[in-house]
């Protein structure tokens, strides 16, 4: 259901508390929309969005810690309307790419907030976009990935890249070991292996992917199997295509 019958409950999310103000002032002459939390970060909207499941998410994209993107991927998309508010007009394609209804670029009028509010009433909300999908649109053509961010309930935990040991695939979910720690993460391995750098990380076997800087040594095992030794000495199982790779890459890297 849309139109002025249905109620809206909104997120206002920006780590400026004026603009926080400004959107709260736009949005008093409409009583339809119910302001249910401003969050000041990322981690806030993670926590707010489970608690109050939002209709509408007002996203500012630069923000401390984690990005506008980097919510979309850990909060539940599902019946949300996203309005991207930024001073930035560079995110503009990535924000479309992610289903947002609306791009407003700071400082904007209030017929153009106006044109953005009536937009999510009549589109309604997005369809919701997997972890791969997020990750690919966030990113700018060419640039990989420099942490992952993992979110368990409430709690969001963001990985550098460069500590990343291995990630082994789970059926739809990725462990992702790193400073002896396993991480659980909803998504495929062949989704993580395209965000991160081919130069550094390699796919040895269909259920591991392993940073290279890790690899301290192949050792045969089994009659026709290798494992990769990694420098904390775990061992993980390397394919036939997996060595090809590892070879190659070990060869450049020397």
């Amino acid at each position: 259901m849309s139109g002025p019958e249905k109620k809206w409950k909104a997120l206002i999310v920006d780590d400026e508390e004026l603009a926080r103000k400004l959107l709260r002032e736009m949005l008093a002459s409409h009583p339809e929309i119910e302001i249910a939390a401003e969050c000041a970060s990322g981690m806030e909207v993670v926590k707010a969005a489970a608690e109050h499941k939002p209709d509408l998410l007002f996203l500012d994209v630069q923000m401390p810690k984690l990005t506008g993107f980097d919510v979309l991927e850990l909060i539940e998309r599902e019946g949300v309307a996203v309005i991207f508010v930024t001073a930035y007009d560079q995110y503009a394609m990535k924000a479309f790419d992610v289903h947002a209804v609306d791009y407003l670029l700071k400082p904007f009028s209030r017929d153009r907030f106006e044109a953005a509010l009536e937009r999510a009433k009549s589109q309604g909300p997005k369809k919701a976009l997997d972890a791969m999908e997020l990750s690919a649109a966030s990113r700018p053509a060419g640039q990989f990935a420099e942490r992952i961010v993992v979110k368990d309930g409430t709690k969001v935990t963001l990985i550098p890249v460069a500590k990343l040991d291995y990630a082994e695939a789970l059926d739809d979910y990725v462990s992702l070991v790193s400073e002896g720690k396993k991480h659980l993460k909803q998504q495929t391995i062949s989704g993580l292996e395209l965000v991160l750098n081919p130069g550094l990380f390699v796919r040895i076997h269909r259920s591991y992917l392993v940073n290279l800087e890790r690899v301290a040594r192949i050792e045969p095992y089994g009659k026709d199997s290798k494992v990769a030794i990694l420098t904390n000495g775990v061992k993980l199982p390397v394919s036939r295509t997996g060595l090809t790779r590892l070879k190659q890459l070990l060869d450049e890297k020397n």
